[in-house]
Parts: structure tokens; sequence; C-alpha cells
């Protein structure tokens, strides 16, 4: 009995950290962009029903996930909202190659209903505000780390408006954050992705139009396999690419892939 007992001990520690792995490699870590939020919950249900097999998914801004994955944090998929990104994880050696192009992300400007300000592709309508000093908050990610902010960044700048509309910036720490505060009301309006603008929830109670794509950089949104995926992983990843996940990607306004 003490020999077996004796056993046991050793045992089972091996036992539940065999468990462990292997429900790590069976659920993986997946960080991706909180651009394609609705896009991806859908894409990954899409997955789970065809294949029996579930990710786990957390969201966040491209830039903050790159440090993480560089430290050690156990993503086996990034999703980034830049291309950028992904070619820092591939240059330091925590990446397995360069990955895809998996969408091409597009900008929106919205304002909640209720909101003074007149949505236009040329930011007429904010500019009108900001003459007439009735603009007093206007949401945009974080263009220090987040990639859809430092296109917003672009648009302001190229359209004169930057250093005009500085004091009533509000930040967020990623382009879902700043669509919250431009759903909320808290603002009179921001620069965000067209994937959270266009999705039902949001339309229900705010206004947006497309940017135009000539006003900013290109957004081509990459993916790659850091070195920790493992087969489930691997197999979104796949799964990601084909048709049927790309035309759910197509429907919440990304543009096409062309790899």
């Amino acid at each position: 009995m003490k020999l077996r007992m004796a056993l046991l001990s050793v045992l089972m520690p091996l036992l539940l950290i065999s468990k462990g792995v292997f429900a790590a490699d069976d659920v993986p870590a997946i960080a991706a962009a909180s651009s394609i939020k609705f896009a991806l919950d859908e894409v990954a249900q899409q997955f789970k029903a065809d294949t029996g097999r579930k990710v786990r998914i957390t969201y966040g801004s491209s830039g903050n996930f790159v440090a993480q994955i560089k430290h050690g944090a156990p993503f086996e998929l990034f999703l980034s909202a830049d291309e950028r990104y992904t070619q820092q994880l591939s240059q330091a050696g925590k990446a397995q190659g360069n990955g895809v192009i998996y969408a091409v992300g597009k900008l929106a400007l919205a304002a909640p209903k209720n909101s003074p300000l007149v949505l236009d592709g040329d930011l007429n309508g904010l500019k009108q505000l900001i003459k007439n000093q009735q603009l007093k908050r206007f949401a945009i990610a974080n263009p220090d780390h987040a990639p859809y902010g430092e296109r917003a960044k672009e648009v302001l700048q190229n359209l004169g408006l930057w250093d005009t509309i500085q004091t009533q910036l509000i930040f967020g720490e990623n382009v879902s954050q700043a669509a919250q505060f431009t759903l909320s009301g808290s603002t009179q309006g921001g620069l965000v992705a067209l994937s959270l603008a266009s999705a039902a929830r949001f339309k229900a109670r705010a206004h947006y139009v497309v940017m135009p794509q000539s006003l900013y950089s290109p957004l081509n949104q990459r993916m790659v396999l850091t070195l920790k995926a493992g087969q489930t992983a691997s197999e979104f990843y796949r799964y990601i690419q084909t048709d049927k996940a790309q035309q759910t990607f197509a429907e919440y306004g990304f543009g096409k892939v062309v790899n």
C-alpha cells in the first residue's frame, strides 16, 4: 500500500501536467486585434461547428500583443491589425515564418445618432464643429500602439486637422474601446474600424460613413503562428484562409485579400 501511494504521489503530478499540456494544445490561446472581434468570433463559431475544436481568443491592441509575445505570453496564433507588427515577431525569431494577410481593414467616421456631427468622407462636418467651437470630444485609438489609431492620425493630418483637434481627442487603448467611446455618446464622434461600426449592435445607436482609403496607408492585417503553436492553432490558421471564413470577414466590411 505504501509503495502504491508512493507511486501515485510521483505519477499524479505527471498526469496532471500531461492533461494540462493537452488542454492547452486543444484549446489554444489566440491574440487578435480588437478590430476583428465580431468577425473572428463568428469564424471561431464556424470552426467549432465544422471541426469540433475550440479556440480561446483575447482581443487588444497589436502593439501590446507583440510585447507580450516577445516576453513569453502563451499565445499560439497572433492576428494583427497591421502586418508591421507580425513582421516584428518574425524578425525577433518569435514566429513561424512571415504568415499571411487574412483581411484588409478600413476606417469609418462614426457618431451617435444624437450627435451634431455631420458625417462625410472629407470631414467637412468635423471641420465645421471645430470652427464653431462646438466639438467637445472625438475618439480614436491610441496611435502609439494601435494601427487603426495610427491610420486615424494619418487621416486627420492629411486633412489638416491633427494640430487643431488635439485638445478634443480621446484615446482608446485599442480601436474597440474607441468605438465604445463613440457608441456610448461620451464623444461626438470618432474614427474607428468599419468592421465595428457596421456591426448590428453599433448601427442601432450610431451612424457611420466609410472613409476614403486614399487618406491613409493600407491596413493589411496579417496573422502568424508563434513558436508555441500546436495542432488546433495550426488548423484554425488554415481555416481562417478558407473561402467560408473569408466571406465572413467580407460581410463585416473587410477588403479582399490578395496574397
